[in-house]
């Protein structure tokens, strides 16, 4: 993978990996795998510290059915029986399934993006609205989505160096690994060129608009966003 695959793969949020590192370590389900449960139907568990919201409420907020939402509580729980994922966890989970990489600080920056009320967890609310805007949302949603990945400090811009900083750490957690082999600086001079791209008025920052016109433009990344229809 060139450098134009990895800012491919940070634009599509990596979600297709995601998905492999869900299913790998239990958290994820084929859907068909499940019966409807309705002892887990309303999603409650006495012995979880956090209890989400019920099916009827997450279904309004989400793009996935009631069986599908029951499939994916029962894979969370499974591996997360608290209720809870924190960023260690995360951490640890990413560090398994790239163990010659240094995986760290790009499931930093994921964690970051998934913990909606950044209280320094991911709750199942957190995970599954996630999911579906990524899965089920338009274009337009998904492309939100990965502007927040960018916006690491959540002032509603992107700079140059947040955009380094994402694409420095896909670089650490796989870079050195691809073939052919890229080069220390390319990652710094690609980002340049797309940053220019993007910064249509020149004022040192990428607005959600500048950011999404730019995308829309861009057939590769139109194209990448294809991957996600169907993962479940």
């Amino acid at each position: 993978m060139g450098i134009q695959g990895m800012e491919l793969f940070a634009i599509g949020v990596v979600i297709i990996l995601f998905m492999a590192v869900l299913k790998q370590f239990g958290i994820l389900e084929p859907m068909s795998s499940f019966e409807d449960d309705s002892s887990d139907s309303d999603l409650e568990l006495s012995t979880v510290r956090h209890q989400p919201e019920g099916l009827d409420q997450l279904q309004t907020q989400t793009k996935f059915t009631r069986k599908e939402l029951q499939s994916l509580y029962r894979g969370f729980k499974n591996e997360c029986p608290s209720g809870l994922v924190d960023e260690e966890t995360f951490k640890t989970i990413y560090s398994q399934f790239f163990p010659q990489g240094d995986a760290t600080t790009y499931a930093h920056f994921l964690f970051n993006a998934f913990d909606i009320d950044r209280n320094g967890s991911i709750h199942f609310e957190d995970f599954v609205i996630g999911l579906s805007v990524l899965l089920r949302g338009s274009v337009t949603e998904k492309l939100n989505w990965a502007f927040n990945l960018y916006d690491i400090n959540k002032d509603g811009y992107i700079t140059k160096e947040e955009m380094l900083a994402i694409m420095k750490s896909i670089y650490d957690m796989m870079g050195r690994y691809t073939y052919p082999c890229v080069r220390d600086e390319a990652p710094s001079e690609h980002v340049d060129k797309f940053f220019q791209k993007m910064d249509k008025n020149r004022d040192g920052v990428v607005t959600i608009e500048e950011f999404i016109e730019t995308c829309q433009k861009d057939e590769n990344i139109m194209n990448s966003m294809q991957l996600f229809e169907n993962v479940i």
